[in-house]
């Protein structure tokens, strides 16, 4: 090999290493841990055309050494859109909220050290496929076990969820939708062993039928469940399938998920002067 190629080789070495430090040295366990369900909004749609995604990764959603997903392998990783990549049936993914809110979160949080992020979502899925028994649930409760048990000391903070675009369709699904919901945060707090997770939903702002208002009401009457909050949806830019959010309006509904969770904590934290210690 010529003196100009191993110079051009060890240029690229250090320019890798340069841009992502954590090639160059052991991943630390996360310190706080999310869970992301849901459906394809929080699997991410952001971007995607025609079956294909087209690349774009804004400034709020670019990796960061410090935020990591929890790969299909149930192994800890630098987190990069498209952030559910392998998680569930093959799908076009692009970008969603979970990488804008670790960032948000980091930048004007005080606790957080290491961000995890434990994809689960699942695009297409009903509120009833999630219910306990169903092989989406065993699988969230299953990767939710295995990243508290990477070591490390990592505690979960909250589970993040968006879904019931596919529960507008049919009225029957659309009534029942407050009270499937309600079980699920039961249950998942029961097998989590956290009785008071925090529970963080989004309410619908569109939907594959015509009975969204519906779906809206049982989000926004499950609020009052303590330790559950809200944020809207509503108004957010969709793709022109006139179902998915942007990539820009999932920047924007990171950033209100992110207020919604740093707003719990403080208030957490004034109160018990241990932030979200729910072993």
């Amino acid at each position: 090999m010529s003196i100009s190629c191993c110079i051009r080789l060890i240029f690229t070495l250090f320019m890798v290493l340069y841009s992502y430090p954590e090639c160059g040295r052991a991943l630390e366990a996360p310190n706080d841990i999310f869970i992301l369900a849901g459906q394809s909004n929080m699997a991410g749609r952001g971007g995607v055309r025609h079956g294909k995604w087209d690349g774009n990764v804004p400034p709020e959603c670019r990796p960061n050494p410090s935020i990591l997903r929890l790969n299909p392998q149930l192994q800890w990783e630098v987190a990069h859109e498209p952030l559910h990549t392998g998680i569930g049936p093959p799908k076009s993914q692009g970008v969603g909220p979970g990488l804008a809110f670790a960032n948000e979160v980091r930048a004007k949080g005080s606790m957080s050290l290491v961000v995890g992020l434990v994809p689960c979502a699942v695009g297409g899925t009903k509120i009833s496929a999630w219910a306990r028994g169903t092989s989406l649930y065993t699988e969230l409760v299953r990767r939710t076990n295995a990243s508290l048990s990477l070591g490390g000391g990592g505690r979960l903070r909250a589970i993040l969820w968006y879904q019931g675009e596919s529960d507008t369709v049919r009225y029957e699904d659309a009534k029942a939708y407050k009270d499937n919901m309600e079980k699920l945060i039961i249950d998942l707090r029961s097998d989590l062993g956290h009785p008071t997770l925090l529970f963080i939903q989004v309410a619908l702002g569109s939907g594959e039928g015509k009975f969204i208002e519906t779906v809206r009401r049982g989000q926004l009457e499950i609020c009052r469940l303590p330790n559950v909050k809200c944020v809207d949806a509503r108004g957010l830019r969709l793709e022109p399938d006139k179902l998915h959010l942007t990539t820009i309006a999932q920047v924007h509904l990171a950033h209100k998920l992110a207020a919604v969770f740093l707003a719990a904590h403080q208030s957490c934290t004034m109160k018990t002067h241990t932030p979200f210690d729910l072993h």
